[in-house]
């Protein structure tokens, strides 16, 4: 299975604020963080919004932030948001869905694999938070990053 760029793009945000829990964030600082588009960034920050995940402040000291405890917010279920679709084959169009197997055994294997990151919130990927703001911060400003 391979998830989309947005997906992708949702967690990498999801994520960086959950580094961040007690600061308003740009989605230029998280661009410049991640190397990724700006205008990318912005479409899916406005959605994550739309969908209740992230929270928005107007105005020059405004930003964004999570709009729940990163505990609260399950990787499914942020991966159903953003995901059109999880067909891994085209079954309804194929001329031997009525006698295969084929359809009922990815169905299980999905329901497993959803299964497996509905027990993931964006606090248990935190785990090493210490390192991640490190890298961040490497990111950021190079002169701030120390080897161990």
């Amino acid at each position: 299975m391979r998830l989309t760029r947005y997906s992708d793009y949702a967690m990498r945000v999801l994520l960086y604020l959950a580094a961040r829990p007690d600061r308003l964030c740009s989605i230029s600082e998280i661009a410049r963080a991640y190397g990724i588009s700006q205008n990318h960034l912005m479409k899916v920050v406005h959605d994550l919004g739309k969908a209740g995940f992230v929270a928005s402040a107007r105005g020059r000291t405004g930003g964004i932030r999570l709009a729940k405890p990163s505990a609260d917010i399950r990787v499914g279920t942020v991966l159903r948001h953003t995901e059109d679709g999880f067909d891994l084959v085209d079954c309804p169009n194929c001329i031997l869905s009525n006698g295969c197997g084929l359809s009922s055994a990815l169905d299980e294997a999905l329901a497993a694999f959803m299964a497996v990151l509905d027990r993931y919130s964006l606090a248990d990927l935190m785990g090493r938070r210490k390192e991640m703001l490190r890298l961040f911060l490497h990111i950021d400003d190079p002169s701030t990053y120390s080897q161990p």
